[in-house]
């Protein structure tokens, strides 16, 4: 499998370059960078920095490089994001997205696109995430309603969406998991004389400071006791691998969209 990177010198980007290197089941085929970046020309494997070249010359279009990938893997923006599904539909070829902050319609025309090629999106492409998601499904279906349910998250600095796509994804988990709409019992932070918390209302808090990679904690509590399902990236490499694992999942499968869940068989 031939796979294109699109963002190629962002910190996701060089990481997914080397990840597809390390990976003995498919190849780097096009590296895309911003419109008219000085970086166009250079060796993408020069720019990732993985020690050698790897003879695929960065480029600044999709355009530019349409017959030279199978399947496009994309962490950049929700509307650069829908731009490149829109393309990867007409030509064909598969994509697996990890942008986060879409909206309920930014992600039915990712649905769309399902129609005419293979897509898997998902807020966060971590085997541990993805893994964490079924113990939180799980949990709450045993805890039910005489536990309270809050969500903290803490990412690095420059993260532009809050709460992250993955705190509301375990929110998501949750709420279905006991019956619940997110939409009318998510409660996104606290100030002031706000009352006693309600029994259904699920809280999410968020930190943004450094250069944290992700860090994610699910609290289940009650009278007496206090349930704490936790996950801490330390790496993006995290990340770039489960996309890449979910590149190589696509290869045999139908147009349609799918998500980390179908990837891992947890379903």
């Amino acid at each position: 499998m031939r796979i294109a990177v699109i963002g190629a010198s962002g910190r996701m980007g060089k990481n997914l370059i080397t990840a597809i290197h390390d990976s003995p089941s498919c190849s780097l085929g096009a590296a895309i960078v911003k419109t008219g970046s000085s970086l166009v020309g250079a060796d993408a494997g020069e720019m990732a920095g993985i020690g050698t070249k790897l003879n695929i010359m960065l480029v600044d279009s999709l355009n530019a490089c349409v017959d030279d990938f199978d399947l496009l893997i994309d962490f950049t923006s929700p509307k650069l994001t829908l731009e490149n599904a829109a393309f990867c539909a007409q030509h064909k070829k598969a994509i697996v997205v990890g942008t986060t902050g879409l909206n309920q319609a930014e992600i039915q025309k990712l649905t769309d696109c399902g129609q005419q090629t293979q897509v898997v999106f998902a807020p966060n492409m971590s085997v541990g995430v993805n893994v964490t998601l079924k113990l939180l499904d799980m949990a709450a279906k045993i805890l039910g309603d005489d536990y309270d349910v809050e969500i903290i998250e803490a990412h690095h600095r420059h993260k532009v969406d809050s709460p992250s796509g993955t705190a509301l994804k375990m929110g998501e988990v949750v709420a279905e998991a006991l019956g619940r709409d997110l939409q009318e019992c998510a409660v996104y932070g606290r100030e002031g004389q706000v009352g006693a918390r309600t029994q259904k209302e699920i809280g999410f808090e968020t930190i943004r400071a450094g250069d944290v990679v992700g860090d994610h904690s699910v609290w289940f509590a009650t009278e007496g006791e206090r349930i704490e399902i936790n996950h801490k990236a330390s790496s993006r490499m995290t990340f770039a691998k489960g996309a890449v694992r979910a590149a190589l999942w696509l290869a045999d499968k139908p147009a349609g969209l799918y998500d980390m869940q179908d990837v891992l068989g947890l379903k």
